[in-house]
């Protein structure tokens, strides 16, 4: 499990009570406190399998600049629209392995073809044999 240092847990906690009005804030217990504390500072819920956060600071800039990119399994239920989306992208990624499947078979026949020296089309060639007779 991973934990926040110390002086971040209680900045956190700080931050969070001082959003509030400070009579409601005054009135948590120390347990409720506690309480809070240890839900902001159980971090379950930011597991990835890729978390990349690197922070870019550009020269003559005052700003810095941060990137984040995160890979996990997505633990939410997707809207119907993202169903959908998420259905067409599979489809779609499908049918390009497909066609690269199908174009290399066919480039493939064709060199064997070639190879094996039948010529359907008297006087006509891609060169593709050719090609790949001069890289060996």
């Amino acid at each position: 499990m991973n934990r926040i240092k110390k002086s971040a847990r209680s900045s956190s906690l700080k931050q969070l009570f001082s959003g509030m009005e400070k009579s409601v804030a005054d009135s948590f217990t120390y347990e409720q406190r506690k309480a809070l504390q240890k839900s902001i500072t159980t971090q379950h819920w930011r597991q990835h399998t890729v978390d990349f956060r690197p922070t870019l600071a550009l020269p003559f800039i005052p700003w810095s600049f941060y990137l984040v990119f995160l890979v996990g399994v997505n633990k939410r239920g997707l809207l119907p629209a993202e169903r959908c989306i998420a259905f067409t992208m599979v489809l779609f990624i499908l049918f390009m392995i497909g066609l690269f499947v199908i174009g290399c078979t066919f480039v493939l026949i064709y060199l064997l073809k070639s190879w094996l020296g039948i010529d359907l089309f008297p006087n006509e060639s891609l060169g593709v044999w050719d090609k790949f007779t001069s890289y060996f």
